[in-house]
């Protein structure tokens, strides 16, 4: 496995792999890595690519600096599994020098549409802004033919598929299914801050999504979405939104409509760690 902390470097690689008419998948990550995130790599080694791993902690796409700094950094035991795996090619780990050398700035204002002032947009200002900004540096270093990504972020899907549109770039992306724990929560670095208390709460945004799924042929959302509010506010945790959406636009929806392929999603915060997940319907 190469590890590459240079741009320089990691284009010398791109291009060697070229000449010998690699196809070339591409996984970025923030590190503290799980099972999820080898599911991605997983899935790029089983269609024969060169697969390549990035570790990078953006900065730009965090509106809060305390989430910032509590964001968990595992770079040893991140680089050991990937080794042990065998599931990855080559890791790239810039520092935040190289990604962004005229200071952590957003260079371009991308029109994102819609997607930026709902659910996750509405609640993260230039969140995905910054998300834009640091996978179009990315892509520009890694030329992937295929970008892997999961589904945990369905919204942040949507905001790189639009960023290949906008920019061009040759790149398909693949969205990948969530893994979950045995409760249902979704895999996600942010759950190794949770103390052992709240751990044993995170499984309860899973189960509102079964819920609204389960009861789409029963009630209206309205009263579904209510139900679980109060479920979540009764535990302790603070829901942000508890939504409906059209899957491929991800505009919202007042009720069920069986008509469309829908997607539920919610987010919340247990103390101070806020947790995202979703479930198509």
């Amino acid at each position: 496995m190469f590890l590459l902390k240079k741009g320089v470097d990691l284009s010398t690689l791109i291009q060697n792999q070229r000449q010998q008419e690699s196809i070339i998948g591409f996984v970025p990550t923030m590190g503290a890595l799980h099972d999820g995130h080898l599911s991605l790599l997983e899935r790029s080694k089983s269609n024969q690519h060169f697969t390549i791993c990035s570790i990078f902690v953006n900065p730009t796409q965090f509106n809060n600096a305390e989430d910032l700094t509590n964001y968990p950094r595992t770079l040893e035991s991140d680089l050991r599994l990937l080794s042990e795996s065998g599931l990855c090619d080559a890791v790239f780990v810039p520092s935040t020098e190289e990604m962004y050398p005229n200071g952590t700035i957003i260079s371009e204002m991308l029109d994102l549409g819609h997607l930026e002032t709902i659910f996750e947009g509405r609640y993260r200002p230039q969140h995905f802004q910054g998300v834009a900004e640091i996978v179009g540096k990315l892509l520009q270093l890694v030329q992937p033919d295929y970008l892997y990504m999961g589904q945990k972020d369905y919204q942040q899907c949507m905001v790189i598929q639009k960023l290949i549109a906008l920019k061009k770039f040759p790149v398909q992306l693949i969205t990948c299914p969530i893994r979950r724990e045995s409760d249902g929560l979704a895999m996600s670095s942010r759950n190794r801050r949770l103390t052992p208390t709240q751990r044993s709460l995170a499984g309860l945004l899973y189960q509102c999504l079964v819920s609204i799924q389960a009861q789409q042929e029963h009630k209206d959302f309205a009263t579904v979405q209510k139900e679980c509010m109060e479920l979540l506010e009764k535990k302790g945790i603070q829901p942000d939104y508890v939504a409906l959406a059209d899957a491929e636009s991800l505009a919202p929806l007042d009720n069920y409509d069986l008509s469309k392929k829908m997607i539920a999603l919610i987010a919340g915060s247990i103390g101070n760690i806020r947790l995202i997940d979703n479930l198509m319907l």
